[in-house]
């Protein structure tokens, strides 16, 4: 049977290789009737970033959680040494869900980001529900803040450690269902698909994976070059491109060039 959204977090953020560090928000699904699971993801997920970050750091989210206890987070602003931002142009993307895959309730975590952006990228989102209906999401936050580390029983929880492949960045979409349950069927690869990319870095892949290249590609300077400048040409409007998100696919290939050039 098809997996049902129950709640959804897109978070979006520099990625890894990138000197600059920036976060901002996908539209989401964080629901907020009485007993809802959108308390529970972000329960799930602020814990597993938490405990990842400094704890010198702990002090500066405590005093963010208390300022959207009552306002919205300033954007742009500065946070954690990221920058908060409304701009998605280039930004990869970390999904969580809290779905229902026919056996039970599973809480997904996309683990492949820097923990900073999780917790900054949640803290927006929580600002950006109304105020009577931010409590539960508050008290969850404040929750895992608590624990630091120790996740809610009775939760099952499944870390995405390579992402979301195919995904990002720049390809955020509403909640909706999901075919599948196995790996490969989630992201839209076949088992022998995934397989064959174990072992890869996921900022490798993604960058392998823009410029269209396989798991045995061969890297080097002239390939990579070859490969840029054909979809290059392929990408820009004056070539036959579309012209709607024409900035973000070329964007998306000089990170990808940059990114495999710097791992030669």
């Amino acid at each position: 049977m098809n997996a049902v959204v129950l709640a959804e977090l897109n978070i979006r953020h520099t990625r890894l290789h990138m000197p600059t560090r920036r976060v901002a928000i996908d539209p989401s699904y964080l629901p907020t009737s009485i007993g809802s699971p959108g308390p529970d993801l972000i329960t799930a997920v602020s814990t597993e970033f938490i405990r990842r970050i400094d704890k010198t750091k702990y002090k500066e989210i405590e005093n963010l959680i208390t300022s959207i206890s009552d306002e919205s987070l300033e954007i742009p602003s500065i946070h954690l040494q990221h920058r908060l931002q409304s701009d998605t142009h280039g930004l990869d993307r970390s999904r969580h869900r809290v779905i229902d895959d026919g056996a039970g309730i599973i809480v997904e975590i996309d683990v492949h980001a820097l923990p900073e952006t999780q917790v900054l990228g949640i803290l927006i989102a929580i600002s950006q529900i109304s105020r009577p209906d931010r409590d539960p999401y508050l008290k969850a936050l404040r929750k895992a803040m608590k624990r630091r580390g120790a996740q809610t029983r009775g939760l099952r929880i499944r870390l995405l450690e390579q992402g979301v492949a195919g995904e990002r960045p720049g390809r955020a979409s509403p909640a909706e269902a999901v075919a599948g349950s196995g790996a490969g069927d989630r992201f839209g690869l076949s088992d022998h698909d995934q397989q064959r990319w174990i072992g890869v870095d996921a900022e490798l892949r993604w960058a392998m994976e823009v410029l269209g290249m396989s798991p045995d590609s061969k890297i080097d300077r002239k390939e990579i070059q070859r490969r840029y400048r054909r979809l290059l040409r392929t990408a820009h409007p004056d070539h036959g491109g579309d012209l709607e998100g024409a900035a973000d696919r070329i964007a998306r290939l000089g990170d990808a060039r940059s990114l495999l050039l710097s791992n030669i």
